[in-house]
């Protein structure tokens, strides 16, 4: 159950890195789009939320959405001009940070073993976090690259972590050591 504590605190990392690509930028840059059939970094900062949150819930519990109006709107299988506004960087940030905690809530049940299954669940949570942290990264490539190509902004030296490295250009962690 420690190395399931362990990658809770690679997620904490990989969101961590994802603060340094937007908490700098103005409301006007997290909105903006490349071209009218991409995504805008705040879109991407929601997406990685909602697809953390239907992991867990979807595969060890659950649970209702934290903002259930986001739903549609982070949905990759919603296609991009039908998404709708953005919400403030505010509310992305509570929203990214309510499922932050959820993850870590649900997470630490299973690594406490308060679950139903609690051997099985520690299987699927390593795995499963695996997944989200990579998500994470790999949203992060994209704000990555508008934010320093497309926006001018310097990219903040990539987090160090044993199991972390470039794959395709994009960082991937490939699990505890």
């Amino acid at each position: 159950m420690n190395e399931v504590r362990q990658l809770l605190r690679e997620y904490d990392r990989a969101r961590a890195y994802t603060d340094q690509l937007w908490r700098d930028l103005s409301p006007d840059e997290l909105t903006w789009r490349p071209h009218q059939e991409s995504s805008a970094i705040g879109w991407h900062l929601g997406h990685q939320a909602h697809v953390a949150h239907f992991m867990i819930r979807n595969l060890t519990a659950a649970e209702p959405s934290p903002d259930p109006e986001l739903d549609g709107l982070m949905d990759s299988a919603q296609p991009e001009k039908f998404r709708g506004a953005l919400p403030t960087a505010t509310r992305l940030t509570e929203f990214r940070d309510v499922v932050a905690q959820r993850v870590h809530a649900r997470i630490g049940d299973i690594a406490g073993g308060r679950v139903g299954a609690p051997h099985q669940l520690a299987i699927v949570a390593k795995h499963l976090l695996t997944a989200v942290i990579n998500h994470e990264y790999q949203h992060d490539q994209w704000i990555g690259e508008v934010r320093s190509r497309d926006l001018g902004h310097d990219l903040p030296p990539d987090p160090e972590a044993d199991g972390l490295t470039r794959v395709d250009g994009y960082l991937v962690f490939s699990g505890l050591h």
